[in-house]
């Protein structure tokens, strides 16, 4: 998906551009045995089902396909972006993105065709965590969720929300319904495949993947603009003479 693939190419630019400090790691991530058992489990998952999975359906399709299926879906999940614009207030941004998503539904066959980026209509991504954290609810601990990946106290029952507002929740109760969340997670998977090698090649993935989420996370509900954090003292001021 689309707006997935960014958001993990913002994430490693963030992380490259500038790391926490080691308080703050230690800070929000008070039960890191238990989340990099999870992790453990996940990467697991991954690396048995989900990767071999991703890769063969990489092979087998042309690029032309997967813009498609990313576009659907990313077109399909717009309505919990436009909720969550409104929560914050942000009317003229769901006013564009209401307009979006009928341009991308009537005239992109489905929102297969991104229509509306040809009529200079942005992309933009909103979610209910994002819209806590606006309203001033702090992210709490990290948190590693077994499936899922990473979130934090906040964000996660915040998913239980969006999931609610997506057409993929209510559209179909039958089988169909689990055959297009089967598709997303694999073309959301194969977005995720030239990190790979980044990843690979890191000391820690797992603080790694902790970090990007954090910052991304802290980059989204501030739109780009996060507060700057107080340097901390490394010596005491001399006594004077």
């Amino acid at each position: 998906m689309i707006k997935f693939k960014q958001a993990a190419l913002t994430a490693l630019a963030l992380l490259l551009g500038g790391c926490a400090s080691t308080e703050h790691r230690v800070k929000s991530d008070p039960i890191e045995p238990f989340n990099r058992g999870v992790y453990r489990f996940n990467d697991a998952i991954d690396r048995g089902a989900l990767k071999p999975a991703a890769k063969a359906y990489v092979k087998v399709t042309p690029d032309w396909f997967r813009t498609g299926v990313g576009n659907f879906f990313a077109n399909l999940f717009y309505p919990s972006t436009i909720v969550n614009q409104l929560l914050q207030g942000k009317v003229v941004l769901a006013g564009q993105d209401t307009l979006r998503l009928l341009i991308n539904t009537t005239l992109g066959w489905g929102g297969v065709l991104d229509v509306a980026s040809g009529a200079n209509l942005p992309l933009h991504d909103e979610d209910s965590g994002q819209t806590l954290g606006r309203w001033g609810v702090p992210a709490g601990p990290y948190l590693m969720l077994p499936f899922l990946g990473p979130a934090t106290v906040r964000d996660a029952p915040a998913r239980i929300a969006d999931d609610f507002l997506r057409p993929l929740r209510w559209y179909s109760p039958g089988s169909t319904r689990w055959i297009s969340l089967g598709v997303n997670i694999l073309d959301t998977r194969a977005g995720f495949l030239p990190l790979d090698a980044t990843l690979a090649q890191t000391y820690d993935p797992y603080a790694f993947i902790r970090e990007a989420y954090l910052q991304r996370r802290q980059y989204q509900v501030y739109d780009g603009n996060p507060p700057e954090e107080p340097l901390e003292e490394d010596f005491e001021d001399e006594p004077g003479p």
